[in-house]
């Protein structure tokens, strides 16, 4: 009888999950609601600013711009196909989601995620040219080449993202209905599993060790090139603007590569660790990304960085020049305003004038 019992509960298989995100801290969940909210709130804004500063200016409209506006807008992506369902769980102990839903859920996060790794690659290759090629930068980075490598990276992601769905769904799912994560991965669906998982797991690590190595042994090779010809620019000046963009791009790949891998490591080697450290494990590689994108190549990179403080400043001395014409036009006299400035009084005073 309990054989039969058995037999009939393996070859059942749930259809519908509750995630429990951070299991081992119920009381703290309703105080994370709104410091989580905040986050994402900000990660969505920083990011479509600098995509906004991107498009609306058309000196930012080069290869290297346009990519870092891809890779921000795949950060808004990536935030999206975590945080609302994340927050929902803060509020609801119990998540309710269903195998559809998660499936849904865990392809967005793989298929955001390699093209994240994939643009990665891609402003490596520009920086590459740039720096170690500058004479025929426009005549090899063209829209051609940057449509070929957009390809590239939807294509790999797709490769990546939908082996690891369809085996997934494959699988019956007859332990518990409880997903002791925030999010669906592959790994804590993996977890609640039965039956032969050997493969499963050969799997996902393999191609997460594959992906990590080949990007980064492409990455070191681009690099390492791009640091070499870096030192060998006689002006003090492009030297180190060449080493200040590697430096930021060097700092976010290792962030997302190694905390990426470090989760997939703890998961199958140290089965001591609790659900909660690898619910935080996940968390940082998973939203880390857009929250540190828009500070390094929105706040790093000299250009954006100086047509977003453009922005609010001329909209700051806009609203100045509507409240105290007279005080800008003793500073303009006196050769306290610079030229752009300048212009804005301008449009300011013709403004009034025609309100007038």
């Amino acid at each position: 009888m309990g054989e039969d019992g058995n037999t009939s509960s393996f070859n059942s298989s749930y259809t519908n999950f509750f995630l429990v995100g951070f299991p081992g801290l119920p009381e703290w969940r309703p105080f994370l609601v709104l410091p989580l909210t905040f986050l994402y709130v900000t990660i969505i804004s920083a990011n479509a600013l600098v995509i906004h500063t991107v498009a609306a200016q058309r000196s930012l409209h080069q290869p290297m711009y346009v990519l870092i506006a891809l890779l921000l807008a795949v950060n808004i992506c990536a935030a999206t196909a975590v945080m609302p369902k994340m927050l929902e769980g803060f509020v609801h102990y119990a998540n309710p989601i269903s195998l559809h839903g998660c499936l849904a859920q865990m392809f967005f996060i793989y298929f955001t995620l390699l093209l994240d790794y994939n643009l990665l690659l891609a402003m490596a290759l520009d920086r590459y040219v740039a720096i170690c090629h500058p004479l025929r930068y426009s005549d090899l980075m063209t829209s051609r080449l940057l449509g070929v490598l957009a390809f590239f990276a939807l294509t790999r992601s797709l490769g990546v993202a939908v082996p690891l769905v369809v085996l997934t769904s494959r699988a019956r799912f007859c332990r518990t209905v409880v997903i002791r994560h925030f999010t669906c991965e592959y790994i804590a669906l993996l977890s609640i599993a039965c039956g032969d998982l050997t493969f499963n797991n050969h799997l996902g690590l393999a191609m997460r060790l594959a992906t990590v190595s080949f990007d980064l042994a492409l990455l070191g090779t681009s690099y390492t090139r791009i640091v070499y010809a870096a030192f060998r620019i006689s002006s003090g000046g492009a030297r180190a603007k060449a080493l200040h963009t590697c430096g930021s791009h060097l700092l976010v790949i290792l962030t997302i590569y190694l905390s990426g891998l470090s989760t997939s490591i703890v998961f199958r080697v140290a089965k001591t660790v609790s659900q909660d450290v690898q619910n935080l494990l996940s968390a940082i590689y998973l939203l880390l990304p857009g929250i540190l994108n828009p500070v390094i190549y929105g706040v790093r990179t000299r250009e954006i960085r100086q047509h977003i403080e453009k922005t609010f400043c001329g909209k700051e001395l806009a609203r100045e020049v509507r409240e105290k014409p007279e005080r800008l036009q003793n500073l303009r006299v006196k050769g306290k305003l610079p030229g752009w400035t300048s212009s804005i009084w301008e449009i300011g005073a013709l403004t009034s004038g025609n309100k007038r």
